[in-house]
């Protein structure tokens, strides 16, 4: 018997070696994929700009009383964004506020370095604060993944967080106003952003989406993955579909498509045009709500007998 219980604790032990060599495996290709490929800076429209990666964004908001960075992608990626924002013509130093979408490495992973340089306040929401502050650590969305930040997966630099925001604030520099939307559930404080954008003689609504993915064995059922999600993610279909989003944007470049936006900006009488994408921006969240509704079914068909869920 002691010699089974031996062999078992080695194959559970191997199992857990083999997930982490696979989980470590993944991070290196996220490094290659996002942290080391930087975009050409460029001006989407208006004051609205560009100074972020292949594939995870970070947007610049120039004003003449200072400007707003939202996010900070990888902490690799820091050095990346100052550069991209020098060779704009502007500088690091007055951007006044940093703002956030959620808190994760590769969004959250380079504002500590960012506040450092700018010496800007961070502003995130009230329910991502803590994690930013703690690094990472306390996500409740890694689930039964916490074990990897044990090995630096998952966590990043901490930065300090001077203001801690409400569902519905603005933030306001000079002519510079954006609009906090919580729209939960990937992190229990993942924000989108609305701004308006104006752009020769007209006002544009450019809306930047946090995420609305689902993390790995994420529970919207009993016992939920945090209290509430299931209704989060209910609540941020809503809230997004109710914004009049002309500029459609996210944290991440595929969601909506700007390498296909890039090059047919080239040939287009108005280089603003194709990222006037509100159709793009209602498919987007159609398809997400609609892999939340698949997943929803799913676990709920593995429901045990007695368990309860949220109205």
């Amino acid at each position: 018997m002691l010699r089974l219980n031996k062999r078992r604790k080695l194959v559970l032990l191997g199992v857990f070696a083999a997930l982490a060599v696979f989980l470590f495996i993944l991070w290196r290709s996220a490094i290659e994929k996002n942290r080391q490929i930087p975009v050409g800076p460029f001006r989407i429209a208006g004051n609205l700009y560009y100074v972020g990666t292949t594939n995870v964004t970070s947007f610049l908001l120039t004003g003449p009383e200072g400007h707003v960075l939202i996010d900070g992608c990888y902490p690799e990626t820091a050095p990346m964004i100052i550069e991209s924002i020098s060779k704009l013509g502007f500088n690091i130093t007055d951007v006044k506020v940093l703002l956030n979408s959620h808190a994760h490495p590769d969004h959250a992973g380079g504002l500590a370095a960012l506040q450092e340089a700018s010496g800007a306040e961070l502003w995130v929401s009230k329910a991502d604060a803590d994690i930013i502050e703690a690094g990472g650590h306390g996500d409740p969305t890694f689930g039964p993944l916490k074990f990897v930040q044990f090995f630096g997966l998952g966590t990043f630099p901490a930065a300090r967080v001077d203001h801690r925001l409400e569902d519905g604030e603005k933030v306001r520099i000079g002519p510079i106003e954006l609009t906090a939307h919580l729209t939960a559930g990937h992190t229990p404080g993942c924000t989108s952003w609305s701004f308006p954008v104006h752009d020769g003689d007209r006002e544009l609504l450019a809306v930047s989406i946090g995420s609305l993915t689902l993390m790995p064995f994420v529970s919207l059922v009993e016992p939920e993955t945090y209290p509430g999600i299931r209704n989060d993610y209910e609540r941020s279909f809503r809230t997004l579909r109710n914004l009049p989003a002309d500029i459609f944007l996210a944290s991440h470049t595929d969601w909506f498509n700007m390498q296909r936006k890039l090059r047919e900006r080239a040939d287009a009488k108005d280089p603003v045009e194709p990222f006037i994408d509100r159709d793009g921006y209602l498919n987007f969240i159609d398809r997400a709500e609609e892999t939340f509704r698949k997943e929803l079914e799913d676990q709920q068909g593995t429901v045990k007998p007695g368990s309860q869920l949220h109205d």
